[in-house]
C-alpha cells in the first residue's frame, strides 16, 4: 500500500520573518497539515505539531547550519512531535551537504524520493522497504502505534463519510437517526482527541 498520497511541496517563500515560527501557517498548508515524516493528520495532535529544520541547527551543542539561515523555509518541515523528538539534531554525515550516505540519514520529505523508503500495510503500520528507509524508520521511531491509530482514525472517518452518504438514501428514518446519532458521538469524542 502507497505510504503516502501527496508528496509535500514547499513554496519559494522569502518572507523575512523574526522567527522562524512565523512559518507554521504556511508550512500547515504546503504539508497539507500532516508531519513530513511520519504523514500523520495534525487534526487529531494539532497541539501536538511543530516546525523542525531538516539540516539541524546545532549538532552536539555547537551550531552547524551555516548553508542556510534558521529562518529559512526550504529547511522546514511541519512535523508532529514524536518525530521532531526522535529527529532531534541527528545528522549522520556530520557534513550539513550531505544528508545521507552509506544508507544512514535523511532524505527532505519534500522530495519525492522520501515516498519509496516505506509502504503501509493494511492496518496502517508504516514498514521501510530499503535501507536507508530501515535507518529512518528506527530513527525517526515510525515504528510507534501511535502512527497506525491516526491513519485507522483517519480510514474510518473516511468510511463514515460514505456511509452518511449512503444513509441519504434510506428512506428508513429511525434506521437514519440512530446510526447518525452514533456518527455525531464518535466525531465529539474524535474532536476531544485534538486537545490532548
Amino acid at each position: 500500500m502507497t505510504f503516502r498520497l501527496h508528496t509535500p511541496k514547499r513554496r519559494t517563500i522569502t518572507t523575512v520573518v523574526n522567527h522562524y515560527t512565523d512559518h507554521k501557517s504556511d508550512l500547515q498548508l504546503d504539508f497539507k497539515n500532516r508531519c513530513g515524516y511520519c504523514n500523520d493528520i495534525h487534526t487529531w495532535r494539532v497541539f501536538s505539531f511543530e516546525i523542525d529544520h531538516f539540516i539541524p541547527r546545532k549538532k552536539d551543542k555547537k551550531p552547524f547550519l551555516t548553508i542556510k539561515t534558521d529562518k529559512d523555509y526550504s529547511n522546514l518541515v511541519y512535523a508532529c512531535k514524536s518525530c521532531n523528538n526522535a529527529k532531534s539534531n541527528k545528522w549522520p554525515t556530520n557534513d550539513e551537504n550531505i544528508p545521507y550516505t552509506n544508507d544512514e540519514g535523511f532524505i527532505d520529505p519534500c522530495d519525492i524520493n522520501y515516498n519509496r523508503q516505506f509502504t503501509r500495510l493494511n492496518n496502517g503500520q508504516i514498514r521501510p522497504i530499503t535501507n536507508l528507509g530501515k535507518w529512518m524508520y528506527n530513527n525517526l521511531k515510525l515504528y510507534k502505534p501511535q502512527h497506525e491509530i491516526i491513519w485507522k482514525i483517519e480510514e474510518l472517518e473516511d468510511l463514515i463519510d460514505e456511509c452518511e452518504n449512503v444513509l441519504k438514501t434510506i428512506d428508513n428514518d429511525i434506521l437514519k437517526d440512530k446510526v447518525l446519532g452514533l456518527y455525531r458521538e464518535y466525531r465529539e469524542y474524535t474532536k476531544q482527541l485534538g486537545g490532548i
